[in-house]
C-alpha cells in the first residue's frame, strides 16, 4: 500500500491558523492546537527558540519560519505564495494569542487582501485570565503595552481615566516602577490588580487600592498584566463647569496642555476630569 503523503493534512481546511500557545504553563494548550500544529506544513514563530520548547514537548515536527516584528513584512510574499499553493500554515507567538500585542496583524491583513482564509483557534490569553480573576467589571478596555514616551502615556491616561470600565495594560519588568506613580496620578479612587508570572510556578496576584501602589514590593521579573477597576463615581463631584471655570480654561487653552488645565481647575473645584477634558477639546476644535 502506498502511503498518502498528504494524509497529515486530511480534513484540515487550507489557510492560515492563529494558534494560541500557553502564557506560562506548557500544559495549557488545547488538543486542537496540538493537532493543527502537527498538521501544519509551516509554523510562523515569533522566536523559534522559544517555540521549540513547546513543540518538542508535544513532538511537533513541522517546519519553522522565524516571524517577528522586524521581519514579518519581509516574509509576506513568501508566506502568501505558500498559502496560495494550498499549504497549511500556523502562526504562533511566544505566549498567548497571536495578533494581540504580538506579531500577526501584518500577515493577517495580507491574507484578507488575498482572500486567503484565516482560522482562529481559542486558547490562552493573559488578558482574559487577568480580567476573570480581577473581580472588576466584565466590561473592559484592553490597552496593550504601555509606550515609552512619557507625553504619550500622559495623553492616553487622561483619556483612559474617563472610561467607566476595567482597563488592562501590559507592562515589562523594566518599566513597572516608573509606571506605578503615573497610574496613581490618573486612577486614584479605583482598585488595581497586578498579575505577575501567570500560570507559572511563582505566579503572583497583588490586589490593592491605586493610591497605595507605591508601597508595593515584588520581584521585578516576568511580564506584568495590570487591571484597573471600573471608575468609581463620587456623588459629591460636580459634573458641570460654571462660568468662572470656563473663563479660566479659555484663558489657558492655547498656553498650556489640557493635562495641566485639568490639574489647575481641579485644585479649586470638584469638577470631573471628563467634564474639563470635554470642554477643552471643544474649545480647541473651535479655533
Amino acid at each position: 500500500m502506498v502511503k498518502n503523503s498528504n494524509s497529515k493534512n486530511k480534513e484540515v481546511k487550507k489557510g492560515l491558523y492563529l494558534v494560541p500557545t500557553p502564557v506560562g504553563n506548557l500544559g495549557d494548550i488545547t488538543l486542537r492546537a496540538i493537532d493543527i500544529l502537527k498538521k501544519s506544513d509551516y509554523i510562523l514563530c515569533e522566536d523559534t527558540r522559544v517555540s521549540k520548547i513547546l513543540l518538542n514537548k508535544y513532538q511537533i515536527k513541522s517546519k519553522l519560519i522565524s516571524n517577528h516584528k522586524f521581519n514579518e513584512k519581509k516574509n509576506l510574499s513568501k508566506v502568501i505564495e505558500l498559502l496560495k499553493n494550498g499549504l497549511i500554515i500556523s502562526l504562533v507567538s511566544d505566549a498567548g494569542t497571536p495578533g494581540i500585542s504580538d506579531p500577526g496583524s501584518v500577515i493577517i491583513n495580507e491574507c484578507i487582501e488575498n482572500n486567503i482564509e484565516v482560522i482562529p483557534l481559542p486558547g490562552a490569553s493573559s488578558v482574559t485570565l487577568a480580567v476573570s480573576i480581577s473581580g472588576f467589571s466584565e466590561k473592559f478596555f484592553f490597552y496593550g503595552f504601555i509606550p515609552n514616551k512619557k507625553n504619550k502615556i500622559d495623553e492616553d491616561f487622561i483619556q483612559l481615566s474617563n472610561l467607566n470600565s476595567s482597563i488592562v495594560f501590559f507592562v515589562s519588568p523594566n518599566k513597572i516602577m516608573k509606571i506605578l506613580p503615573i497610574i496613581k496620578k490618573n486612577f486614584t479612587g479605583r482598585k488595581i490588580l497586578i498579575c505577575r508570572e501567570m500560570t507559572k510556578h511563582f505566579e503572583e496576584f497583588i490586589r490593592t487600592d491605586v493610591e497605595k501602589i507605591e508601597t508595593l514590593q515584588f520581584e521585578l521579573k516576568g511580564e506584568f498584566t495590570i487591571v484597573i477597576s471600573q471608575k468609581i463615581i463620587d456623588k459629591n463631584t460636580s459634573q458641570t463647569l460654571d462660568e468662572s471655570d470656563k473663563k479660566i480654561i479659555n484663558q489657558m487653552i492655547n498656553k498650556i496642555s489640557i493635562k495641566d488645565i485639568i490639574n489647575i481647575v481641579q485644585r479649586n473645584s470638584k469638577i470631573s476630569k471628563k467634564e474639563i477634558y470635554s470642554y477643552c477639546v471643544k474649545k480647541k476644535n473651535e479655533k
